[in-house]
C-alpha cells in the first residue's frame, strides 16, 4: 500500500521530529517511524470498516421504522436492497479483512457510532441512494458502483469525518489521501466470484520497501554532519538560517540517496524530493532544492562519486 514517495514523507517527518526533540536515541526514533507507518495502515482498515458499519446503521434504521405505531406500508415492508448490497456481504465475509481488523483492534466505530450515523444520514438523503433504491432488484455491478460512488462522493470528502480523524491522530490528516486511494482501489478490484477470498493490501509492498524506510532514516541521521558538509558552498544566496528546516532535511535525504543507495536513479531521487517539497514546504522550496540537487548531482558525476548500479541509473 505504501508507495516509495510516502515512505520518504514518513522518513522526512520522523527526521524533522527527531531534530526538534533533540533526542539522541536512534532506536526509539526508529520505533516512532515504524509506528507512524503502522498507524496509517490502521486508518486504511478503519475506512474499510466504516463501510460495513454503515450497513449496520441502515438495518437498525429500517427496524425502527417497522416498529412505528403508525408505520406506512413502505415501512412495514421496506426495500432491503441497500442492506443486502453484495459488497457489504463480501467485506463482512472476507477473512483477510476480518483478521486484519481483529489483529489491529479496529473497533472505533463501535465507540464513536455518531459519526457512522452522520454518514448514513447523508447517504440516505443523497441522489445516489434514492436512485439506487428506485427498484428492489439489482446486480453485483450496481451494488459495487453504488458503494464506490458513496465512498468517493460522501465518505472521502466528509468534513465531519475529517475532523474526527484529525482529533484521533493528527498524522492521519496527511495520510488520508493515500489511504482513501488504497481503499478505493480495493473496492474497485472486488469481484463477485472471488471477493471473499481477495487478500487485503499489506502496509509494505515487499520487505525491500520496509528495509528502504529504515535504511534511509538511519543513514541520513547517522551521516548528518557529513551530509551538511556536502551542502557547503552550494547555497551561496541563502544563509543557513534562511533555509527552511524541512528543506534541509529533504536535501540531506536526497544527498544520502545519491551517495548511499546505488539502485535508485538520480533523476528519480530529484523528482521525488521536488514533489514532496511542493506539498510540505514553502512555495519556493522546490526551485531552491532543485538548484542544489542538480548542482550536486553533476559534481558527483564528474568526480565519480555516483556509484549507481544497473542500466540508465545515472
Amino acid at each position: 500500500m505504501l508507495t516509495r514517495r510516502h515512505i520518504r514523507v514518513k522518513v522526512m517527518q520522523s527526521l524533522y521530529a527527531f531534530n526538534q526533540s533533540q533526542n539522541d536515541n536512534l532506536a526509539t526514533e526508529e520505533k516512532f517511524l515504524l509506528k507512524s507507518m503502522q498507524e496509517m495502515y490502521d486508518l486504511f482498515l478503519l475506512q474499510l470498516s466504516l463501510i460495513t458499519e454503515i450497513r449496520e446503521h441502515a438495518e437498525v434504521y429500517l427496524e425502527k421504522s417497522q416498529q412505528k405505531h403508525l408505520a406506512t406500508n413502505e415501512e412495514k415492508d421496506p426495500n432491503r436492497k441497500f442492506i443486502d448490497n453484495q459488497i457489504f456481504q463480501i467485506l463482512n465475509e472476507n477473512e483477510s479483512i476480518q483478521k486484519a481488523l481483529e489483529d489491529h483492534k479496529i473497533n472505533h466505530w463501535k465507540q464513536d457510532d455518531e459519526y457512522v450515523a452522520i454518514i448514513w444520514n447523508e447517504i440516505r438523503n443523497s441522489e445516489l441512494y434514492l436512485e439506487y433504491m428506485n427498484t428492489r432488484e439489482g446486480s453485483f455491478k450496481d451494488d459495487k458502483e453504488l458503494i464506490i460512488q458513496i465512498f468517493k462522493e460522501i465518505i472521502a470528502p466528509n468534513e465531519k469525518l475529517y475532523d474526527y480523524l484529525e482529533d484521533k491522530k493528527l498524522t492521519w490528516v496527511d495520510d488520508l489521501p493515500l489511504v482513501n486511494t488504497a481503499a478505493l482501489k480495493f473496492l474497485q478490484k472486488l469481484k463477485e466470484s472471488t471477493g471473499r477470498e481477495k487478500q487485503i493490501a499489506r502496509l509494505f509492498k515487499n520487505d525491500e520497501d520496509k528495509e528502504f524506510a529504515l535504511k534511509l532514516f538511519q543513514k541520513t541521521y547517522l551521516n548528518d554532519e557529513d551530509l551538511s558538509e556536502e551542502m557547503l558552498g552550494k547555497t551561496p544566496n541563502w544563509d543557513k538560517d534562511r533555509i527552511a528546516e524541512v528543506d534541509m532535511v529533504l536535501i540531506k535525504m536526497a544527498i544520502c540517496e545519491f551517495l548511499k543507495f546505488s539502485s535508485i536513479p538520480v533523476k528519480v531521487t530529484i523528482n521525488e524530493y521536488l514533489e514532496i517539497a511542493k506539498e510540505y514546504s514553502t512555495p519556493k522550496s522546490s526551485i531552491f532544492i532543485n538548484g542544489v540537487l542538480d548542482k550536486l548531482s553533476k559534481e558527483y558525476q564528474t568526480e565519480g562519486k555516483l556509484n549507481k548500479m544497473g542500466r540508465g541509473l545515472m
